[in-house]
C-alpha cells in the first residue's frame, strides 16, 4: 500500500448517520428487527424533510439498510443529491427473532423466561431466531470499515436503524453494552460523526467521534396537527 493510500485511509471520514423515519410500529412500541415494515405517513414526511435539509450538502455517497423503512427514508435524499442509493443488508437492525412483531409488553408476557434473559444484556445472548449484540456489531463494523476505506476523508450519509446508531454511539463514548441506554435515537434525526481507521490488528478497526447528535430542527414541520 502506498503512503498516499495509507494517509487517505487514516483521515477522518465524516458520516451523517440517520435513523429511518417513523413507522406505525415505532409509534406502537412494537419490535421490528428484520421485519420489513414501511414508513408511516409521518415517516414519509420526515424523509422529505430530511432530503430538503441536506439537499445542498456535498456527499460522496448515500447508503441505506435494505429494509423498506430505511430505503424509503434514504431515497428522497439520494434523489435530491442526484446520487444512486447504495443498499447494504449489513446496515440492518439487530434481529430479535421470536420477539419480532410483538410489543415489549407482549414479548414479556408470551416468553417470560427468554425476555428475562434478554433483559440481562448479555452481549453474547441471542433471542431464539435472532442475533446477539456481538454478532450485530461485527457485521455493522465490517460495513462501516468498507465505507470508510471506499470514501476516506469524504462525507457520507448512512440511513440505518436505532440499534446500529446505538453501536456507534457506545463505541464513540466508551459505553459498555451492559449499561442501559440513556442516549436518544430519534427517527429521522441527523447525527454527525467522524470515523477513523486505527492500526491493523486492533479488535475494532474504527474509532468514532460524535460531533452532534439527534439534530431535529428540520423535522419541526412534520409533526401531526395534534402532536
Amino acid at each position: 500500500m502506498s503512503e498516499a493510500t495509507r494517509a487517505a485511509q487514516a483521515a477522518d471520514t465524516p458520516l451523517l448517520l440517520i435513523r429511518h423515519g417513523e413507522t406505525d410500529w415505532n409509534a406502537q412500541s412494537r419490535i421490528q428487527g428484520h421485519l420489513d415494515i414501511a414508513l408511516s405517513a409521518r415517516g414519509l414526511r420526515q424523509a422529505e424533510a430530511l432530503a430538503r435539509a441536506l439537499a445542498g450538502a456535498t456527499l460522496a455517497a448515500v447508503y441505506s439498510s435494505d429494509l423498506a423503512r430505511a430505503r424509503q427514508t434514504a431515497l428522497p435524499l439520494a434523489a435530491a443529491l442526484g446520487q444512486e442509493l447504495r443498499v447494504d443488508p449489513r446496515l440492518r437492525e439487530r434481529g430479535f427473532g421470536l420477539f419480532e412483531g410483538s410489543t415489549y409488553t407482549e414479548a414479556q408476557a408470551n416468553w417470560p423466561t427468554e425476555y428475562a434473559i434478554w433483559q440481562r444484556r448479555d452481549p453474547k445472548h441471542a433471542v431464539p431466531g435472532g442475533e446477539s449484540f456481538l454478532e450485530t456489531r461485527a457485521r455493522v463494523l465490517q460495513c462501516f470499515d468498507e465505507i470508510v476505506r471506499r470514501h476516506a476523508g469524504r462525507t457520507v450519509a448512512v440511513v440505518t436503524h436505532g440499534g446500529v446508531l446505538d453501536i456507534v454511539y457506545r463505541l464513540a463514548k466508551g459505553i459498555a453494552w451492559e449499561t442501559p441506554r440513556s442516549h436518544l435515537l430519534p427517527n429521522a434525526c441527523i447525527n454527525r460523526v467522524t470515523a477513523r481507521r486505527v492500526a491493523a490488528g486492533a479488535p475494532i478497526a474504527l474509532e468514532f467521534t460524535v460531533h452532534s447528535w439527534a439534530e431535529d430542527g428540520h423535522l419541526r414541520d412534520t409533526l401531526d396537527e395534534l402532536s
